[in-house]
């Protein structure tokens, strides 16, 4: 990576509070992060860590308590709804560990879903979603509904749709956590490969060693801060 590369991410000070009765609980303490391009970098901790928060804060589904986000130069944390339904459009994918496809929708049509928001007609929306689901080897399920699909198959379907925009960044949360350990390791074998053919961003939330090891970089949080931030050849104590 030269130097002259800018961080895709930047995270400035960021904290997060929740109100719990009279209770102020702080999620997010502080972090400052700087993501490049290209990096598979895992966020990784515990159960009540602020793992999931902070991903949540990074691709604007939670409005931080305070400080700054910016992905390139767009102030994340200080844009409206309207504007970040703009940007997570335009910028990102997601993959999630439940799926999140239509029981009512074929593979084709689940993959397809993204590019009806970008204003690509339907036929072919219907012949790159084709070529996306063969790309993650579910060519003859083109037409089988969820119920009708495994988990692993539902998760490929998960990942081609995530893929089909070419977003910068893929947020990545829990991908594998309904999965067996084989169907989990073509599952993240997928993501590196898709990540690295168009120089993509993953951003990968878990709680699983297995999981960390597909990472470039790993940034480990406990009770809401950053205790360790590690990328490979590296070790960097926070």
């Amino acid at each position: 990576m030269s130097e002259g590369t800018k961080p895709i991410i930047r995270v400035r000070n960021l904290c997060k509070d929740y109100i719990a009765g009279e209770e102020r609980i702080s999620a997010l303490k502080d972090i400052n992060i700087d993501i490049m391009p290209g990096e598979i970098c895992c966020i990784f901790g515990q159960s009540g860590s602020g793992k999931s928060t902070l991903l949540n804060m990074l691709a604007g589904l939670e409005a931080p308590t305070s400080g700054d986000i910016f992905i390139g130069n767009i102030p994340v944390s200080r844009l409206s709804e309207n504007d970040l339904a703009i940007l997570r459009q335009r910028y990102l994918g997601f993959i999630f560990q439940s799926y999140n496809l239509m029981d009512n929708m074929t593979a084709v049509e689940n993959t397809a879903l993204p590019l009806i928001f970008k204003g690509v007609d339907k036929k072919q929306r219907e012949e790159l979603a084709v070529s996306a689901l063969r790309a993650v080897g579910l060519g003859e399920r083109l037409g089988h509904y969820p119920s009708r699909m495994s988990g692993g198959q539902q998760q490929r379907v998960g990942i081609a749709r995530a893929f089909i925009t070419k977003p910068k960044i893929v947020f990545a949360d829990e991908p594998t956590g309904n999965l067996d350990t084989k169907t989990t390791a073509e599952v993240m074998d997928m993501i590196k490969s898709f990540a690295k053919k168009y120089n993509q961003t993953i951003i990968l939330v878990t709680h699983e060693n297995d999981l960390a090891e597909y990472a470039t970089r790993v940034i480990t949080l406990a009770d809401g801060k950053i205790i360790k931030d590690t990328r490979k050849g590296e070790d960097k104590n926070a």
